[in-house]
């Protein structure tokens, strides 16, 4: 007769409440109050931060209201954070001969986000390289620490891809990075580390 071997994991393994890691995020322009806003917000509290935000999707406006299917939300209701820090992406666009300025993001303990309003994408670039494939279901991670640590690393193909840009490429330096998305404001005192 065979013994039927079980594993089992330790109490409360798969239990995990508190997220580890670090998450950035670079304002792309001066903020205003005491919060991080996701577009939708900016359009009724701050119309002119709302219409140079939405500028640069002037060419595919569609995506402002591609559905975060995880989060009950669209992408214009959540604060884009990453896992990686930017450092190596801008360093491979000033290659390319792209002026970037010299700019810390700010840091985020990824703790500090309800895992229950968060959601890692996956993004994958394009045939062209230049903008994200939509996602499908397979693209969302839960946000974990150990999601966390899945794709808190720049890939090579990233570094690469920034490096050949040609001059008319639009630059878009997180096409092919992991975003994690939050849904809602996120407030200025989370933040560890807001360089001025």
């Amino acid at each position: 007769m065979m013994e039927t071997l079980e594993a089992k994991a330790p109490e409360g393994f798969f239990m995990t409440h508190t997220i580890t890691g670090i998450l950035y995020h670079r304002p792309a322009s001066a903020v205003r109050g005491n919060a991080i806003l996701p577009l939708n917000c900016l359009r009724d509290l701050h119309p002119d931060l709302y219409e140079l935000h939405t500028a640069k999707h002037a060419a595919a406006p569609a995506v402002l209201d591609q559905v975060v299917a995880p989060l009950g939300c669209s992408w214009g209701d959540v604060v884009f954070f990453s896992p990686v820090h930017p450092r190596p992406l801008l360093a491979a666009l000033r290659h390319s001969g792209r002026t970037v300025p010299e700019q810390e993001p700010w840091v985020l303990p990824a703790g500090r986000l309800d895992p229950d309003r968060t959601v890692i994408r996956l993004m994958r670039a394009g045939a062209a390289g230049h903008h994200a494939d939509p996602p499908d279901a397979d693209d969302y991670l839960p946000f974990t620490t150990a999601s966390l640590r899945a794709v808190n690393r720049v890939t090579v193909q990233a570094v690469r891809r920034l490096r050949t840009l040609q001059p008319d490429d639009p630059w878009l330096p997180w096409v092919d990075v992991p975003h994690v998305l939050y849904r809602g404001p996120v407030p200025l005192t989370w933040f560890d580390g807001r360089p001025t």
